[in-house]
C-alpha cells in the first residue's frame, strides 16, 4: 500500500527516435549563449557569460501538442534552442569528459513572457514567471548522442512558414561540454535532466494561431501551435 498522501504527479517525458521515451527530471536553461542575441537583448556578451535558470519538468509540451498561450501577458516570445538530454551522473566534471553524461540530443523552444522578464530585470527579481510557466518548453523527439556533432549545425526558427531566427551551433559562446562541465559545478547532473543552451537571435512575438516549427541540421525538429 502507498504511503503517499496525495497521488504522485506522473513523470514528464520526451519521445526519442529510438522508440522509447526519455523521462525527465529536471530543466535547466542557459542564457546569452549566442553572442548576437545577447546583443538584441542590450548586453555585452564579452563583458556579462552566460548564466544558468530552470524551468519546471511538467512545463514540457511534447509530442506536437497545441501550446496554450499563457496568462498574464501581451508578449509572448519564440526561442529556438539546442537541448541535451543527460544519461549519467556528472558533478564537478572536466569539459574533456562532459559529453560522455549525455544521452542524446533534440530541439525545443524556450518561450518567455518578455514583458515580465522586462518588469523583472527592472526591479532586480527573479525570472521565474516570466521563464518557468505552464506550457514554456516545447520540445521535439529526442536523437541519441552517438554521430551527433553538438559544435557545428544551421538552427532556424519559423512562425507560420516565415523565417524568424537563423544562426548555427558554431555560434554559441560556450560548447555543450563547456556547459555541462560549468553547470556540474555547481549541481550533481543525473540521468534525466535536460538542458536548453540558448538561442540566435531573432526572438520575436508570437500570437495565438501561429505555427511555431524548429530545426536544427543533423538533429531534429520541434513544431507546435500556439492556442
Amino acid at each position: 500500500m502507498s504511503d503517499l498522501v496525495i497521488p504522485a504527479p506522473p513523470r514528464p517525458t520526451v519521445p526519442t527516435t529510438s522508440g522509447g521515451r526519455f523521462p525527465v527530471r529536471r530543466v535547466f536553461c542557459i542564457g546569452r549563449n549566442y553572442a548576437a542575441h545577447a546583443r538584441e537583448m542590450g548586453h555585452d556578451p564579452d563583458r556579462e557569460p552566460p548564466f544558468f535558470f530552470a524551468k519546471p519538468a511538467d512545463a514540457l509540451v511534447v509530442d506536437g501538442a497545441d501550446t496554450p498561450y499563457p496568462p498574464l501577458t501581451d508578449r509572448l516570445e519564440h526561442e529556438v534552442e539546442l537541448v541535451v538530454a543527460i544519461g549519467a551522473d556528472a558533478a564537478e566534471v572536466a569539459v574533456a569528459d562532459a559529453l560522455d553524461a549525455v544521452w542524446g540530443y533534440g530541439v525545443g523552444l524556450d518561450l518567455t513572457r518578455r514583458d515580465l522578464q522586462a518588469t523583472a530585470k527592472r526591479l532586480g527579481r527573479p525570472w521565474d514567471a516570466a521563464k518557468g510557466f505552464d506550457h514554456s518548453a516545447p520540445v521535439g523527439t529526442l536523437v541519441p548522442a552517438a554521430g551527433v556533432d553538438p559544435t557545428a549545425g544551421a538552427v532556424e526558427l519559423r512562425v507560420n512558414g516565415e523565417l524568424r531566427q537563423a544562426g548555427d551551433l558554431g555560434d554559441q559562446i560556450w560548447s555543450v561540454a563547456e556547459t555541462i562541465a560549468e553547470l556540474s559545478r555547481s549541481v550533481r547532473l543525473a540521468p534525466g535532466d535536460l538542458l536548453m543552451t540558448g538561442t540566435p537571435d531573432g526572438v520575436g512575438p508570437l500570437a495565438r494561431g501561429d505555427v511555431v516549427e524548429g530545426r536544427i541540421d543533423g538533429i531534429g525538429t520541434v513544431r507546435t501551435r500556439v492556442a
